[in-house]
């Protein structure tokens, strides 16, 4: 892991700043969400990319009836009719 050398203070509801340098670098825009993982004692963000439900591709991929399904499950689905 990579220290950046920044710290931040939670405030009384919990919230911090993710720095914009930090944004910059990682692609975080300001109507981005990010993922929350706990990896054994850490808190771990990650930018948020929706997957398919069937495959876990994160590219291509849109929405099916309220759930995310990449271009080529959607072909397999179709061809299976």
């Amino acid at each position: 892991m990579t220290s950046t050398g920044i710290v931040r203070r939670i405030d009384s509801v919990g919230r911090f700043v993710l720095p914009i340098e930090l944004r910059r670098t990682l692609e975080i825009g300001d109507t981005d969400s990010l993922e929350i993982f706990i990896e054994d004692n850490t808190i771990v963000l990650k930018k948020y990319q929706p997957a398919c439900i069937f495959c876990g591709n994160a590219r291509d991929v849109s929405q099916f009836k309220g759930k995310n399904v990449c271009i080529n499950c959607r072909r397999d689905m179709s061809e299976q009719g």
